[in-house]
């Protein structure tokens, strides 16, 4: 399993906007795509970060994401909303209760 992690930067004016369009994102396009498992959205209560966490088969699935005409068209919408950094990595510890 792969894990996307995208610390987003936004105005805590634009943050429910920018969660609003994730969310939507998610429900109509993410979650289409092959190889997704999971996405969770973390928001600061000060408004100012998003955190999307999300889990995917492999690394090849993230690169499939990141190129699907869809996501390369919704990128420019949310970037002009919030700065995005992104970090990819392998779980290589999970614990469960």
């Amino acid at each position: 399993m792969t894990t996307l992690i995208l610390p987003l930067t936004v105005d805590p004016a634009n943050q429910s906007k920018v969660l609003d369009m994730l969310r939507d994102n998610i429900h109509t396009v993410i979650r289409t795509l092959d190889g997704w498992i999971a996405t969770n959205l973390i928001a600061t209560a000060d408004g100012t970060r998003i955190v999307i966490h999300s889990q995917w088969r492999d690394a090849a699935a993230v690169k499939a994401m990141q190129t699907d005409p869809r996501m390369v068209a919704y990128y420019p919408k949310l970037a002009a909303l919030a700065t995005i950094e992104a970090i990819m990595g392998d779980v290589v510890h999970a614990a469960k209760p």
